[in-house]
C-alpha cells in the first residue's frame, strides 16, 4: 500500500488537473453555444439557397454552366477541415484517417494529381507527413471562421475549376448533429451535382415557380458563385462547431474521470490513516502491557 505521503501527493495532483480540466470544459461550453448559434442560423440560408438552384436547373434544363458540368476527372481537389489545437478527443484522428481513405480512393489519378487544401494545423500536419505540399495555409480559418475568408477560398477553388486546373473538389468536414455527436461528411463542391441537391432535398415539399430577369444564363451567373461562398462557408461553421462540442465532450470526460480518481484515492487515504492510526494505537497499548 502506498505511502501517506505518496497518496496525499496524488489526490493534490488530481486536484490540480481537475481544475484545468474543468476550467477548459466551461471555455469549450462557452465557444461551443456562440458557434451553435452560428451553424444553426446557417443551416436554413444554405439548404433553401441549393433548393432554389436545384429547383432552377431543374426547371430550366438547358441552362449551362462551366461550374455544372461535369467532365472527365484528371485532377482532383479536396478541402478538409480539421483543428487547429488539440485535446478534442478522436476530432481530429477521425478526420485524418478519412483523408488517407480519400487519397487512397483516388490514387488511380496519380499522387501529383491530388490537390490538397487544409483547413486547420493538424490536419496540414497529416498533409505534409503523407507526402503533399498543401494548396495553401488556411489555419487562422480554423480558429476564427468567417464569411469573407471562406468566399476568398471558393473563388480560389471556383477559379481553379473553371481554368481546367482540377477536374472535381470535394469537401471533408465534421457535421454537428448535437454536442455528443458529430458525423463526418465527405460532399461534393464542384462541379455542382444536380443529382446531390436533389437528394438532400427529397423530402421537402417546396415547389419552384420561377420568373427570371434579366436571363437563366444571367441569373445563374449571380446564383452560382453565391451558393458556393455559403456552402464552404457553412461547412467551416459546421466544422468549427464539431471541434467545440468534441472538445467540450472530452473535458466532461476528462473532468468526471478525474472525480472517480480522486474518490478512490480518498478512501485510499482514509484506509492509509486509520491503519497508521491503529498501529500506533497497538504499540501503545503493546508498551503499556511490557
Amino acid at each position: 500500500m502506498a505511502s501517506l505521503k505518496e497518496v496525499k501527493e496524488r489526490i493534490a495532483s488530481v486536484n490540480g488537473t481537475l481544475k484545468i480540466t474543468s476550467a477548459m470544459k466551461m471555455v469549450a461550453s462557452a465557444k461551443l453555444h456562440k458557434a451553435q448559434e452560428l451553424i444553426e442560423g446557417m443551416w436554413p440560408y444554405e439548404q433553401r439557397l441549393s433548393r432554389m438552384l436545384e429547383g432552377f436547373l431543374d426547371a430550366d434544363p438547358e441552362t449551362d454552366s462551366l461550374l455544372t458540368a461535369p467532365r472527365p476527372v484528371k485532377r482532383a481537389a479536396l478541402v478538409v477541415f480539421a483543428s487547429n489545437g488539440s485535446l478534442c478527443g478522436g476530432y481530429n484522428a477521425n478526420v485524418i484517417r478519412h483523408f488517407h481513405e480519400w487519397v487512397n480512393n483516388n490514387m488511380d489519378l496519380g499522387k501529383e494529381n491530388l490537390v490538397i487544401y487544409p483547413v486547420g494545423k493538424k490536419i496540414e500536419e497529416a498533409v505534409r507527413k503523407a507526402g503533399f505540399e498543401p494548396a495553401g495555409s488556411f489555419s487562422k480559418m480554423a480558429d476564427k471562421p468567417n464569411f469573407e475568408s471562406a468566399s476568398a477560398l471558393a473563388d480560389q477553388l471556383t477559379k481553379s475549376f473553371i481554368n481546367g486546373e482540377v477536374d472535381r473538389i470535394d469537401l471533408l468536414f465534421n457535421h454537428f448533429k448535437s454536442t455528443a455527436t458529430q458525423e463526418l461528411t465527405l460532399t461534393h463542391f464542384l462541379p455542382v451535382d444536380l443529382s446531390q441537391l436533389k437528394q438532400q432535398h427529397q423530402s421537402d415539399d417546396y415547389t419552384p415557380d420561377y420568373i427570371v430577369e434579366p436571363s437563366p444564363d444571367a441569373f445563374l451567373q449571380q446564383l452560382l458563385p453565391t451558393v458556393l461562398h455559403i456552402k464552404l462557408y457553412t461547412a467551416l461553421l459546421d466544422s468549427n462547431a464539431s471541434e467545440h462540442a468534441a472538445r467540450t465532450m472530452a473535458m466532461q470526460i476528462a473532468t468526471d474521470n478525474a472525480n472517480d480518481l480522486l474518490q478512490d484515492l480518498t478512501i485510499m487515504y482514509n484506509k492509509s490513516r486509520q491503519q497508521v492510526i491503529t498501529n500506533e494505537l497497538l504499540d501503545i497499548v503493546s508498551g503499556s502491557m511490557a
